[in-house]
């Protein structure tokens, strides 16, 4: 931490209050770090640490996971899931025109969302409804074989995997990363988590929500649905391998750092990742089991926003690396309904360090 707040910081501290103030925001907080620069900022400033569910950013933790086993010689990127997994899971998990891909879809295609493969969380089944619509109205719990039920018989694929130019972002393929790690390390996916990630890491207040800490779901910084309340502790519970993990900002700055470094997995790696960007949901793209957020400058008044890599979560946290900046970004808002709000707020946080340290 700085011991002498510049004009910076006021600024920073200054636009995060005024999202706090907001009714449809809860518990903000949010880490900011440069290593060249050895500045480290966060907010609130005394704040006790709370933590929160980083929901999607889960996938981060998933996909290194994935790239450490893969160091190992344990799974191989090209090779189809089905080689790890019972066949019983991927046949007849994506039929299209009468085809069934499902055994063949790959590793990769699993990691970069290019699988075609339906979600079974966000999208609206033959009963018109969504499971996540469905936990939101009356909390409820699953597993993942409901999860490869509901994919295979309520919804129907996109496109042939790896169809040229093509991606389609479902938490069904990370279910299905993460079945592949239990079958590969023989452990539970939220102890291959800690054994692999959390306890070398040294992230404190990181854990992944499972039926073993269901009790401390009120420790957790609640979310809201607008500006309602949001009360679901078995769904959370659920999603595990797709959104499963608390975290803090002060966490995530830590995991994101050796993300990028090679802590946790060669940093050539990192090249093949970010080869090929594919869009998933404007203005978000997805590489290889990491995403890219980048503005166009007629969004921003044409000043320039610099790419951010790495991924969001639907709870309403971010945690973004900004390469042209040597920066990196760690926070929440803690709203489902708004998912723009906690991209416009990191943006204009990126856009102040950029300003203040005078990059183009």
């Amino acid at each position: 931490m700085t011991g002498h707040e510049q004009p910076l910081e006021h600024l920073l501290a200054a636009t995060l209050a005024r999202y706090a103030a907001r009714p449809d925001t809860r518990a903000i907080r949010f880490a900011l770090s440069s290593p060249a620069r050895q500045w480290s900022w966060q907010w609130p400033a005394q704040a006790p640490t709370q933590p929160y569910f980083i929901a999607s950013i889960t996938k981060l933790y998933v996909s290194a996971l994935i790239m450490q086993l893969r160091h190992e010689g344990r799974v191989d990127l090209d090779r189809a899931a089905s080689d790890y997994l019972d066949p019983a899971v991927m046949a007849g998990i994506h039929v299209r025109r009468g085809v069934d891909a499902g055994p063949r879809i790959t590793i990769s295609e699993l990691l970069a969302h290019t699988s075609g493969i339906a979600d079974y969380f966000e999208e609206r089944g033959k009963d018109g409804t969504s499971q996540f619509e469905r936990a939101l109205a009356r909390d409820c719990a699953w597993s993942f074989a409901d999860v490869v039920r509901i994919t295979k018989t309520e919804l129907a694929s996109h496109f042939a995997p790896s169809t040229p130019g093509k991606a389609f972002y479902s938490d069904t393929n990370y279910q299905l990363l993460g079945a592949v790690i239990e079958a590969v390390t023989r452990q539970s996916f939220e102890s291959a988590l800690h054994a692999r990630v959390i306890a070398p890491l040294g992230l404190a207040h990181t854990y992944p929500f499972s039926h073993a800490t269901l009790a401390r779901y009120d420790d957790v910084a609640p979310m809201l649905y607008g500006r309602d309340p949001v009360r679901i502790p078995l769904a959370m519970m659920s999603v595990r391998a797709d959104g499963g993990i608390v975290s803090t900002a002060d966490d995530g700055l830590t995991f994101l750092e050796a993300f990028m470094t090679g802590r946790l997995f060669p940093a050539n790696d990192l090249e093949e990742m970010q080869r090929t960007w594919r869009r998933i949901f404007f203005p978000l793209e997805y590489g290889v089991g990491i995403m890219r957020f980048a503005l166009p400058s007629w969004m921003t008044g044409f000043r320039r926003v610099p790419p951010m890599i790495g991924h969001s979560g639907a709870s309403g946290a971010v945690l973004f690396h900004v390469p042209d900046l040597d920066l990196y970004v760690s926070g929440t808002v803690n709203q489902i309904r708004k998912r723009s709000l906690s991209f416009e707020l990191t943006t204009r946080l990126v856009m102040a360090c950029g300003r203040a340290w005078r990059v183009p």
